[in-house]
């Protein structure tokens, strides 16, 4: 066992009887909204040319399922930036493995919203029933500050709404504004907010070695303005990426549980982000810090967290 497993466990088992309980009861279900799969035989991502070799190599179905063993999931895809002229051959590959339900669900593909083709992309898979959404990646080099402002982007938003597929955000913690502005513009549309907004977590310690990217004031105020929007929800993930090696669940805990009171009961869900977690941590290691986070919070708001949310948002049944 390493030292982040431990320290997890341990620190469960130091919790009064009542929080203690709840910390170690197992969901009924878990829908994890965020997996990423990836075969790197069959798709191209430029991105990894310049990540950690811990991402590497290949992610399947086989290593997710090893890597959540013994948790009641189910999962929804996310798209992993593959280059452009590979988001066909990805929708295919997550369409097929949604069809085999084990333990993929549904899929929200990649797209390149805001450009002259991605009418006729949404056309040509709209047919497919086990998409729900789309995401495009908005902190790139290929999507400079602004770019979701622009009125290409904002009408293609507008089209999703017209048939019902959602769009996460995925962006610079300080362009949260343009993501509020993008909502606000589009109220038919439903947003997904990704990893509580990707916080600069360094902004709550005491004496950061680097200067954080933003105050905590400044990113509480934008995922309060993103939570009076309610077509907007917020995914409670990706954090643990950032964590710095000894660290646990206190380190999280703050943004974690703004975005919990901010967004409310009913407009949060559990992602993975598996295998970027490992940046950070395991999988399993990201479900108990969680589960210590929200231990006070009443059974039926946990339930909701880790599936019934999900259910709703993403149309499983």
């Amino acid at each position: 066992m390493d030292r982040r497993s431990f320290l997890a466990i341990s620190t469960l088992a130091a919790l009064s009887p009542r929080r203690a309980a709840a910390a170690w009861e197992t969901p009924e279900r878990i829908i994890d909204t965020h997996q990423h799969l990836w075969d790197l035989q069959r798709i191209r991502l430029p991105w990894l040319e310049g990540a950690p070799d811990t991402l590497r190599h290949r992610f399947d179905l086989e290593e997710y399922r090893e890597a959540t063993k013994g948790l009641p999931i189910e999962a929804i895809y996310m798209e992993v930036d593959v280059a452009d002229d590979q988001l066909d051959r990805e929708v295919a590959y997550v369409v097929e493995a949604s069809k085999a339900r084990n333990p993929t669900r549904a899929a929200v593909i990649g797209g390149r919203p805001g450009t002259p083709s991605f009418a006729d992309y949404l056309a040509r898979h709209r047919p497919n029933k086990e998409i729900r959404g789309v995401r495009r990646v908005l902190h790139s080099d290929a999507t400079p500050p602004g770019t979701c402002r622009k009125e290409a982007f904002l009408a293609d938003m507008k089209r999703l709404g017209e048939i019902d597929w959602s769009f996460d955000f995925c962006m610079r913690p300080q362009e949260l504004p343009d993501a509020c502005h993008v909502a606000s513009q589009c109220p038919d549309t439903r947003f997904m907010l990704d990893h509580c907004g990707n916080p600069d977590l360094t902004a709550w310690q005491k004496s950061p070695a680097t200067t954080p990217k933003h105050s905590v004031d400044a990113w509480r105020k934008s995922i309060d303005d993103l939570a009076s929007l309610p077509n907007v929800y917020c995914k409670i993930s990706g954090v643990i990426a950032t964590l710095p090696k000894g660290a646990g669940a206190e380190y999280l805990a703050p943004a974690i549980n703004h975005c919990l009171d901010a967004f409310g009961p009913d407009r949060v869900v559990f992602g993975g982000d598996w295998p970027v977690c490992l940046l950070g941590g395991t999988f399993q290691q990201w479900y108990a810090m969680l589960t210590e986070i929200i231990a006070d919070r009443s059974a039926e708001n946990r339930q909701k967290l880790w599936w019934k949310n999900a259910v709703g948002f993403y149309r499983l049944g």
